[in-house]
């Protein structure tokens, strides 16, 4: 069996059965690399959910995990080191966030017709995995993403760009795909660091009649010199 369907059967089987199966098909945690468990228990702790309010620009996030130690490492092997076993790990911290964004933002009676947007994958991003990371974590959460946003720009790599660079860089770079009149959503990214990706989703929203009411994401990237960041109530 392959990564995505064999590795996701080990979280169901009690620790014998995942001794016998180690020796058949060896594997290692993706947290740590310990040998014979797609996610060893200490690695499985490190990925509690750890929901925070986070903002950005005065906007807030919800954020499910904090970007460092275990997670950090589990991500990064999700995304781009072929781990898709670790989706069913990373599924809760993910729908944790998305229930924060929806409740605090949403009535109870409104929330059946919100729908979550995910950020598109770049044409490169899509070829190398082969698969749409936040998506699949969304799958494995019950969830399901609907399509309104398309790149209409080149967007730069953005690991070691600073906040300013991270704006410009993604600025008019996502598009509706259509109209979007009466549109309530909760746009969903993976990462958050200066916020830049999830606030051009929301301006392409909004720009074509949509209305974003709350942005979730996996994990935050923790600021090494936070910024006093501005109340909506001030806006």
């Amino acid at each position: 069996m392959g990564g995505m369907h064999g590795k996701a059967l080990f979280a169901g089987l009690p620790a014998a059965l995942l001794d016998a199966w180690a020796v058949v098909m060896p594997t290692e945690c993706v947290g740590c690399h310990a040998a014979d468990r797609a996610l060893c228990p200490a690695c499985r702790q490190g990925l509690r959910p750890e929901v925070h309010e986070a903002r950005r620009e005065g906007v807030p996030v919800w954020c499910g995990l904090d970007y460092s130690g275990v997670a950090r490492h589990v991500i990064g092997a999700f995304k781009d080191g072929g781990r898709t076993d670790a989706a069913g790990a990373l599924a809760m911290p993910l729908r944790l966030a998305v229930t924060a964004a929806l409740g605090v933002a949403t009535p109870a009676s409104a929330r059946r017709g919100v729908r979550l947007v995910v950020i598109p994958s770049s044409t490169a991003a899509w070829r190398a995995r082969g698969f749409h990371p936040v998506e699949l974590i969304l799958k494995r959460a019950g969830l399901t993403a609907t399509t309104a946003l398309r790149t209409v720009a080149p967007v730069a790599d953005q690991v070691g760009l600073g906040r300013e660079e991270r704006t410009v860089n993604r600025r008019g770079s996502l598009r509706a795909v259509r109209r979007l009149d009466g549109f309530a959503c909760v746009v969903v990214d993976d990462i958050l660091t200066t916020g830049a990706t999830l606030l051009e989703a929301r301006r392409a929203i909004s720009e074509a009649g949509g209305h974003v009411v709350g942005m979730a994401a996996l994990a935050e990237r923790r600021r090494l010199h936070p910024v006093t960041e501005p109340s909506l109530k001030s806006h």
